[in-house]
């Protein structure tokens, strides 16, 4: 379990602990808000109005936050918002607006991990990962100090959103990354692919974040895809890629 895994490394200092569970539920609140409502609000600009007429062109948190999306953001670093309802058939090209709505999502966690990144880019507070051990170990050795809190706070957040990013361009369905495939085939792969998706698509996701823990932690193939790409972003947009050291 992502968060509880590491309260052991920080039960001596209750402020470090709030402050990653605080960053964590701050993540989670603006990212899959901000996440599901570019879904909704690209659609609207395309045309399409059924996204508003459901309430989803906001960025009230109550409005996207799944409770079981939640959930596994907490136990396994990764989540998801309610669906926004998409009618691209008022484009004349449904795969491409489908495509351009689903990948919205995703982009909108990367515009978070670099809006909040930018004082860890320029080293105004230190990066530090609340996965990465070994550093957490160091600071802890020697005590927090207020830069390393709002590091720590920081480094969070933009890891978060990065994960929630990454994970939803998976090509796998109900994640976003499955309607983005179709825009770069025929239309008769296209259907097969998707007809694919909505029988298995689902039992795979489900499989794939299972086998860590039916396995004891020997076999993680999403944390083996995802790792390194997390680690080029966080790179990228806060000037580390030391995340899960």
């Amino acid at each position: 379990m992502l968060f509880f895994r590491y309260l052991d490394r920080l039960d001596n200092d209750v402020v470090a602990a709030l402050i990653v569970f605080g960053a964590l539920a701050t993540a989670l609140v603006v990212g899959i808000s901000f996440h599901e409502f570019s879904h909704a609000y690209v659609a609207d600009s395309m045309g399409d109005s059924l996204p508003r007429s459901r309430g989803r062109v906001t960025l009230n948190p109550l409005a996207h936050l799944d409770p079981a999306g939640t959930i596994f953001l907490f136990l396994v670093g990764f989540g998801w918002g309610k669906p926004v309802p998409v009618n691209p058939n008022v484009s004349n090209n449904p795969k491409a607006m489908m495509a351009i709505v689903a990948g919205a999502g995703p982009v909108s966690n990367f515009l978070v991990a670099v809006l909040v990144g930018l004082p860890l880019q320029f080293g105004l507070v230190p990066w530090l990962s609340p996965f990465n051990l070994t550093d957490l170990d160091n600071i802890l050795s020697v005590g927090f100090g207020f830069n390393d809190y709002l590091g720590l706070y920081l480094s969070a957040i933009v890891v978060i959103s990065i994960i929630l990013g990454v994970f939803n361009l998976l090509p796998i369905f109900p994640l976003d990354g499955h309607r983005v495939i179709p825009a770069f085939l025929t239309d008769q792969a296209a259907h097969s692919y998707m007809k694919f998706q909505s029988r298995y698509g689902f039992m795979i996701l489900i499989a794939l974040i299972a086998l860590p823990f039916l396995t004891g932690g020997q076999f993680g193939l999403l944390f083996d895809v995802m790792s390194p790409i997390i680690d080029v972003l966080a790179r990228l947009f806060a000037g580390n890629g030391d995340v899960f050291g």
